[in-house]
C-alpha cells in the first residue's frame, strides 16, 4: 500500500482550476502581480531562514497573505489532497472537524476537493486561526468552491489553546502549525520537545471524541521529524493508538536528533502547472514534497495493518533509493543493489531491492521475509531485508 497515490482526474481538475478560483476571488491587480514571484521569495525566507523577523500575524499583512493564499495555499492542497484518500477517515451525518491553526481554511479545501465522497454530509468545522484575515480569506474561498455546500464553517480567531465550545470532533487536526509554534526549542534540548509534546497531546486529546482520530502534519524537515516522534509518544501514553504512518505500536525507531527522522517524499509531477511556473519564477522549484505526519485513533480498534509472522515483518519504507554494498542472494550478475530504509516493530529496517526491478516508493508498506540466520547493517545495526515482497491490502477507512 502506498500513502500517496496519483490524483484521480477530478481532483487534479479541480486542483488546476484552484488558482484561478483564487484569483476570482481576491483578484490582484497587475502593478502587484509583477511583484509576486518576490512576494513569495520573501514569505518563503519568513518561513524558513528568517523565522525571527516573522510577526505571529504576519498572514494579516496583505502582500504576505496574497503570495500565501496564491503559493503556498495551493502547494499545501496539493500535498493534503495526495495524502488524505489514504487515510482510514470515515465521518457520519453531524459530526466535527475541529482543525487548529487553520489559516485560511486549508484542510477544509483540501479535504471537500481529495474526497467528493465527503461533500454531500453535513458537517461541522471549527477553524481556530490568530489570523482572522486568513480565516475569512478561506470561508470566502471555500464558498466560491463547494457553493451551496452543506458543510457549517465555523471560524473562532483566537490564539492555540483558546476554548472551542461545542461538542468534541470526530477529527482534530492540526497541519504546519507546530513547527511556528515550538522552533524556539534547540534540537539538543530532548527534555523541552517531550514536556512541549506531552502539553500538546493534553490539548488535543481534550477535543477529541473517545472514537475520533487526530492528525498532525508539519513540512518534511529533520525538527518535525523530532516533534512527531515525540509526540506520538505523548500520544500514546494518553490512550490512542498509532493509525498511520507507523506499523506498530512500539517504540519510534526515527526519533530524530541524531538518529533517522521519520518524513516521506513524493514527486510533484501532476501538481497544477501554473504552480510549478510561479514556483520557478520565485526561485523556489518544486520537484517533489516532502512531509512528516501522524495519525492517531482509539486504542480500542482493530488493528489496520498485518500483524508480524514468523520470518515476516510488516515495513513502512522511509527513505530515498541508495546504492549498498551488500552482496545479495538474488544478486544477478552486476546488477546494481540499492537499499531504502524503513519503520517496523522490530526496528530500523534496511530494505535491499536489485536495479529496478522491484522499486518501492517512500511511503510504502510491504511484507518483508528476514533472511536466517538475521543481518543487521553494520552502520546503523538496522536488521537486513530484501525483496520480493508480499501484497498488502489497503486498510479499509473508517
Amino acid at each position: 500500500m502506498y500513502l500517496f497515490s496519483p490524483l484521480i482526474p477530478e481532483v487534479r481538475r479541480t486542483l488546476e482550476e484552484l488558482p484561478r478560483l483564487i484569483d476570482q476571488v481576491f483578484p490582484l491587480p497587475r502593478r502587484f502581480r509583477v511583484n509576486l514571484p518576490r512576494d513569495v521569495a520573501e514569505l518563503s525566507r519568513l518561513l524558513t531562514r528568517s523565522r525571527g523577523e516573522r510577526t505571529n500575524a504576519y498572514l494579516s499583512t496583505k502582500g504576505l497573505l496574497s503570495a500565501y493564499l496564491r503559493y503556498f495555499l495551493p502547494w499545501n492542497c496539493y500535498r493534503l489532497c495526495r495524502l488524505l484518500p489514504g487515510l482510514p477517515l470515515r465521518f457520519t451525518a453531524g459530526e466535527g472537524i475541529t482543525d487548529l491553526g487553520s489559516g485560511p481554511l486549508t484542510l477544509v479545501l483540501a479535504l471537500w476537493i481529495a474526497r467528493p465522497d465527503l461533500r454531500p454530509l453535513p458537517l461541522e468545522f471549527r477553524c481556530l486561526d490568530r489570523s482572522a484575515a486568513a480565516l475569512d480569506a478561506g470561508k470566502g474561498l471555500f464558498h466560491a468552491l463547494a457553493g451551496a455546500s452543506p458543510w457549517m464553517i465555523k471560524t473562532i480567531h483566537a490564539p492555540m489553546g483558546a476554548p472551542i465550545y461545542g461538542p468534541k470532533a470526530r477529527l482534530v487536526s492540526a497541519l504546519q502549525v507546530f513547527n511556528e509554534r515550538f522552533e524556539g526549542i534547540p534540537q539538543a534540548d530532548t527534555r523541552a520537545l517531550q514536556q512541549a509534546a506531552d502539553k500538546t497531546s493534553r490539548l488535543l486529546s481534550s477535543l477529541v471524541t473517545a472514537s475520533g482520530s487526530i492528525l498532525v502534519l508539519e513540512p518534511g524537515v529533520p525538527w518535525s521529524g523530532e516533534w512527531i516522534a515525540a509526540l506520538r509518544k505523548a500520544l500514546l501514553t494518553r490512550g490512542q493508538k498509532s493509525y498511520t504512518p507507523c506499523p506498530h505500536q512500539g517504540v519510534c525507531p526515527c526519533p530524530g536528533g541524531k538518529a533517522k527522522w521519520c518524513h516521506f517524499t513524493f514527486d510533484t509531477e501532476d501538481a497544477p502547472s501554473v504552480l510549478h511556473t510561479l514556483s520557478t519564477a520565485a526561485g523556489l522549484p518544486k520537484e517533489r514534497a516532502a512531509v512528516s505526519f501522524l495519525l492517531t485513533g482509539p486504542a480500542g480498534k482493530k488493528q489496520e495493518f498485518p500483524q508480524e509472522e514468523e520470518q515476516t515483518l510488516p515495513v513502512r519504507i522511509l527513505s530515498d533509493r541508495f546504492p549498498v554494498p551488500y552482496r545479495s542472494k538474488m544478486q544477478e550478475g552486476d546488477q546494481n543493489q540499492y537499499g531504502r530504509y524503513g519503520c517496523s516493530a522490530r526496528g530500523l529496517v534496511l530494505v535491499i531491492e536489485q536495479g529496478s526491478k522491484h522499486s518501492t516508493k517512500s511511503g510504502e508498506l510491504v511484507m518483508l521475509t528476514l533472511g536466517s540466520p538475521e543481518k543487521r547493517d553494520p552502520k546503523t545495526g538496522a536488521l537486513i531485508a530484501e525483496i520480493p515482497r508480499v501484497a498488502v491490502k489497503p486498510p479499509k477507512r473508517g
